[in-house]
């Protein structure tokens, strides 16, 4: 550019002459007369070289993109995959993978395995429509790093968003998070928006029919919205939460989050989600808290109660105090051969049995495991008390970090002085007592015990019921007009003096 200025300059204000110019600047007379002609230089033409080196292997590439268009999208050759077939199947042929990839762009532009979709920009109206995924994120949980999948719903109209994490996308813990995104957001949304996820459909019909799970009906009715899933293999049609996911992973999830549990680890989620309503989403006029509260106004209304969520069923328990629920096993305070009712929730099992919950576990997510709890066991162990020492239950209760040392020391004790079956069962009387006042409370009595040099049952149970046992104070009363009754308490001077005369005589 700087060279046509200066042959249009010497042109006009110099030489004059175009072989003048030409000499002058050692350039050819043709640039000369196109400097001259115009001021923008004419695009250079680009000449297609022979690929020599590439020409045997032309065949061989053209084939694996046709034979790719049958392929799996996700099982189709790369550009580098195709290079290193290259070099195990045709060795002769020496090309770098440079030309490869060249060659292999070029060839799909022109069969037309490269079209991008042109998407439409829409708009969205104050509580209309939201949308919804799942991504996978990692964690510290009480120091050890966890896969969590992380529910997301964004709102298209303010464009804030909630997140909430969980060791596993099961149904429940989809529409748990549900309610848990409408109290976030003070509403329903009118519309929500899905990819073709299990948890809500069951099968992909023609078009844009889904045959949805029967429980997601229910939880869609209860709730009053309206649910549209995407075209499958077509994430674009929710690119709003996928954006949402990806902005929220960079600035939240990085570093990575520590925390003792995932419930902390949910609070921390929900203190980001409501700092990013701070900040202000390009092109918009306003902040996504100030459109949160206006969109508020258009949502729906919360439902009155909420829809119970649990899978139920309904187990027998077998001769180990067991019901099986799922692929797992958990413990049940009951006899054996009596039928349960169990409620699987996201994050916990229910056992309930005649209108009441009898036990509740954590869900276990792994298969063919044993969640087994002493306290189910305590009147089983009453007759056998032998069984104490080596059972699972207490096992399991020392890992869970749920058997203090104390503990240990107040059995050994027991077992000294009264022997090891008598010592046994006094041991499983006290665990009993937990059952009333809890296991802090009964530690906390325990551990005071053994300060004390005393290492009786009776004396844990004191501890424990002292505070009922402490006498009510009355409370002082004032006499008023009784004090004109009182008399002055009487001297003995007197008599002392008799006493000491007599003793003289």
């Amino acid at each position: 550019m700087e060279l046509f200025e200066q042959i249009r300059r010497e042109y006009e204000f110099g030489i004059g002459t175009i072989a003048g110019v030409a000499k002058k600047l050692g350039v050819h007379r043709r640039m000369v007369r196109e400097a001259i002609g115009s001021a923008l230089p004419k695009p250079r033409k680009k000449t297609e070289r022979r690929r020599w080196k590439l020409k045997p292997a032309t065949d061989f590439i053209d084939a694996i993109l046709e034979a790719d268009r049958r392929a799996p999208r996700k099982q189709r050759h790369t550009a580098h995959r195709m290079w290193a077939r290259l070099q195990a199947e045709l060795p002769d042929c020496k090309i770098c993978e440079r030309t490869v990839r060249q060659y292999v762009h070029k060839r799909k532009l022109a069969l037309g395995l490269m079209e991008r979709e042109t998407c439409v920009p829409q708009s969205y109206g104050w509580g209309v429509e939201a949308q919804i995924d799942w991504y996978e994120s990692y964690a510290d949980l009480c120091g050890e790093r966890t896969k969590l999948q992380v529910f997301a719903m964004r709102s298209m109209a303010s464009g804030a968003a909630f997140h909430h994490a969980y060791l596993h996308a099961t149904q429940q813990a989809f529409l748990e998070a549900h309610e848990l995104a409408f109290a976030y957001f003070g509403g329903v949304f009118r519309k929500l928006r899905y990819d073709n996820l299990t948890s809500a459909v069951r099968k992909i019909l023609r078009g844009s029919r889904r045959e949805e799970t029967a429980r997601f009906v229910a939880f869609r009715s209860h709730w009053r919205f309206e649910a549209e899933f995407c075209t499958p293999a077509e994430p674009h049609e929710k690119g709003g939460v996928e954006g949402e996911a990806g902005y929220f992973r960079r600035n939240h999830w990085v570093p990575v989050p520590e925390a003792p549990d995932i419930e902390a680890l949910n609070q921390q989620l929900l203190t980001a989600c409501q700092e990013d309503e701070h900040r202000m989403i390009a092109g918009r006029q306003q902040t996504v808290g100030a459109g949160v509260l206006v969109e508020r106004e258009h949502l729906l209304p919360l439902a009155t109660e909420g829809m119970d969520l649990a899978l139920t069923s309904f187990p027998t328990i077998n001769g180990s105090g067991c019901v099986k629920v799922l692929t797992n096993a958990y413990s049940a305070p009951l006899p054996a051969g009596i039928q349960v009712q169990a409620k699987i929730y996201a994050s916990t099992v229910e056992l309930w049995h005649g209108g009441r919950c009898v036990a509740r576990h954590e869900r276990c997510y792994r298969r063919l495991q044993q969640i087994l709890d002493l306290e189910h066991y305590l009147d089983v162990l009453s007759r056998k008390p032998g069984a104490l020492a080596g059972s699972k239950p207490l096992e399991q209760k020392r890992e869970a970090g749920l058997w203090p040392p104390s503990f240990d020391q107040i059995w050994q004790a027991l077992m000294k002085r009264h022997g090891k079956q008598s010592g046994t069962k006094q041991m499983i009387d006290l665990l009993k007592l937990s059952q009333t006042y809890g296991h802090s409370k009964l530690q906390h009595a325990i551990e005071s015990a053994l300060a004390t040099g005393c290492h009786d049952a009776a004396a844990v149970r004191h501890l424990l019921n002292r505070e009922e046992l402490r006498h009510v104070h009355c409370e002082v009363i004032d006499i008023g007009a009784l004090e004109r009754y009182a008399r002055p308490l009487p001297v003995m001077h007197e008599y002392d003096q008799l006493l000491t005369a007599g003793g003289a005589q």
